[in-house]
């Protein structure tokens, strides 16, 4: 199986990976820092505007390979959901309701970034395939 290269890729996916990247990374050290702390907020800051920036570029991604409605997939949900979760963390910030935006901030990381990067791992995907066949050498 020949990989494209990403430069290849097309200019929204190369977007998406830009932004979803910086957001997985960023993450963590937005949701460890100390709460309130100046790290804190200028790391959330900016893993909220990657999760926006990598879920609004998601949107317009499309595979009509795998089982599907014009285009959007099962992975889709994920977009919807991250929408709504960046949203409700951001409202329960303002409203200083700290714990449950803590746990929605969470939940959204784990759910956006990890869940959404796994099944970007997946055969037949294009990381995943990078990964499985280059990198690993499986056939």
């Amino acid at each position: 199986m020949h990989l494209a290269s990403p430069f290849s890729l097309s200019p929204v996916v190369q977007v998406h990976l830009l932004f979803a990247s910086a957001a997985l990374m960023l993450g963590p050290i937005a949701l460890r820092a100390r709460k309130g702390g100046r790290l804190h907020r200028v790391a959330g800051y900016a893993w909220v505007l990657c999760m926006l920036a990598a879920a609004l570029s998601s949107a317009f991604i499309r595979d009509f390979r795998l089982p599907n409605i014009a285009g959007f997939t099962p992975i889709h949900a994920l977009t919807v959901l991250t929408f709504i979760g960046v949203g409700s963390g951001l409202w329960l910030a303002v409203r200083r309701q700290i714990a449950a935006h803590q746990r929605t901030m969470w939940r959204t990381y784990l759910g956006g970034c990890v869940i959404a990067g796994l099944f970007t791992l997946l055969p037949g995907r294009y990381l995943g395939d990078l990964l499985w066949h280059h990198a690993l050498g499986l056939s």
